[in-house]
């Protein structure tokens, strides 16, 4: 091919799957600059420098996982590079990154000004997708912040963790011990008041720029603390649960259904508009945030499930290596969300992973103990094929899978050039074999968790390749080239 054609690369014959969309139509794509440049039935293989025959394959856009943990339980130069790496090989071309302050992650108290800087230098060079962050104001100087955040570094979203305060990341803690955790100053308390003034200050910027305004949003892990402390207490006595469906016990669904609530009217309180309510796990989670939806209709509530929650109840062969925040929960839970999704009551799904590798999971002297083990587990590799496997079976078209895997999260977060397969789009791609199966193993994971909570489970709908801005990332079972993952400063320029 001369290197004067027209495209950098072609890809040929690729059932191209869009969102917004009920087709899936065979077509060529044409890339040049790292950009989808055409879309067409028919581009000429002379049109390319290089020429790839998908064979039909189909085609998404690249995934946006937009809830993700890396650097949380090992230093953050390290998991960027071997959990992008499994991200590339699920699909996954834009990872979007829970941070903080605190003990984890950085394991440092202190300002964003200085915190953050270091993140990102941290960062460079080290992932195979391309990556952002969200970051949860922990101490209250954090809050005078959030608009240094937003407008030097593109940070659009914000967290609020609402059991941190009472209660600790795997189980019950002492308040002292809640505060060492979070590495609070001594004036400062993380409750609802500090809740209401991170909303308070998203509201002030989205009015005082309205440029961003519709990129700025509140996420919130919904659950009470009062109501796991206490419910931990009983089930923790009680002999006649174990394992997971003792873990979910002591964290009720009941007490996401009343955070949603209190969480939702402190958005109405506070006027701000944009609120997103993480990992909902049960029924009662998603009926209160339907419920809230009516109740606060000019509010703009996304909803967010997980693969995880997806694939796995509280009954599986897992055990604790299933441990989660809030838990797996029972398979009429998941059934249940299940029929939120088809009925398009969710917006997106995510894999929260958190990678935990084998040795800091559970505890060696007492491998069993739900209590002892850490929590959460990583599962952005198999994000794609889990929700096209049992989404296939359930009915849920290729088009839907699109829109919550891709174009709904890169709109909520301001990833304006990613979430499609459109001219003027980043070329981030991901061909899927819908017919091919395969028994998930963790040792074929680039990640470095080494055990999966997935271990055994039968999916249908395999990558084949996975493209970053039309560089392959991921081929022929092997992650492909050095780390080209750019930092998303958001929004992005639009297509």
């Amino acid at each position: 091919m001369s290197e004067h054609s027209k495209f950098d690369l072609v890809i040929k014959n690729v059932r191209v799957v869009r969102p917004r969309s009920q087709a899936f139509d065979l077509l060529d794509l044409g890339i040049k600059g790292g950009k989808f440049s055409q879309i067409a039935p028919e581009i000429a293989v002379a049109e390319g420098q290089e020429v790839i025959d998908a064979h039909g394959l189909l085609g998404f856009p690249g995934i946006v996982d937009c809830h993700m943990h890396a650097g949380i339980y090992a230093p953050l130069a390290e998991d960027a590079i071997t959990e992008s790496k499994a991200a590339a090989m699920g699909g996954v071309t834009s990872m979007l990154t829970y941070f903080r302050t605190g003990q984890y992650y950085l394991n440092k108290g202190g300002s964003y000004a200085g915190f953050y800087p270091e993140v990102l230098d941290i960062s460079q060079g080290r992932y195979w997708s391309d990556y952002g962050y969200h970051l949860a104001p922990i101490q209250g100087s954090h809050i005078d912040e959030m608009e240094m955040l937003a407008t030097e570094h593109g940070v659009t979203s914000f967290k609020i963790f609402m059991f941190y305060g009472g209660y600790g990341l795997h189980g019950k803690a002492g308040r002292d011990a809640q505060r060492q955790f979070l590495m609070l100053d001594e004036d400062d308390s993380y409750d609802l008041a500090h809740f209401e003034f991170i909303m308070r200050s998203a509201t002030r910027l989205m009015q005082s720029h309205p440029d961003l305004a519709d990129y700025i949003s509140v996420s919130l892990h919904c659950e009470v603390a009062d109501i796991l402390n206490a419910y931990t207490k009983i089930v923790q006595k009680d002999e006649s649960l174990d394992g997971l469906r003792a873990y979910s016990a002591a964290r009720p669904p009941h007490s996401e259904g009343l955070a949603i609530w209190i969480a939702s009217y402190l958005a109405y309180e506070t006027d701000c508009l944009n609120i997103n309510l993480l990992h909902l796990s049960s029924r009662k989670a998603i009926e209160a945030a339907m419920m809230m939806q009516q109740v606060f209709p000019h509010i703009n509530f996304r909803r967010e499930v997980t693969v995880g929650h997806l694939l796995l109840d509280f009954d599986s062969p897992a055990g604790p290596n299933a441990k989660v925040n809030p838990p797996v929960r029972s398979r009429q839970d998941v059934d249940y969300l299940w029929e939120a999704v088809l009925d398009r009551k969710v917006n997106w799904i995510v894999s929260d992973h958190a990678c935990c590798s084998a040795e800091l999971k559970t505890d060696p002297a007492k491998p069993n103990d739900i209590w002892l083990a850490k929590a959460g587990f990583g599962g952005t590799e198999y994000l794609l094929s889990g929700v096209f496997s049992e989404g296939s079976k359930r009915g849920m078209s290729y088009n839907h899978m699109a829109e919550l895997l891709s174009w709904n999260p890169a709109q909520r977060y301001g990833l304006l050039n990613k979430g499609d397969i459109a001219v003027g789009y980043d070329a981030d791609l991901v061909l899927l074999d819908p017919q091919e199966s395969f028994v998930v193993q963790a040792s074929e994971s680039e990640s470095g968790q080494g055990y999966t909570p997935f271990e055994g489970v039968e999916l249908t709908g395999k990558v084949k390749s996975t493209f970053l801005r039309g560089m392959r990332t991921f081929e022929n079972e092997e992650i492909v080239g050095p780390a080209r993952g750019r930092y998303l400063h958001r929004p992005t320029a639009k297509s």
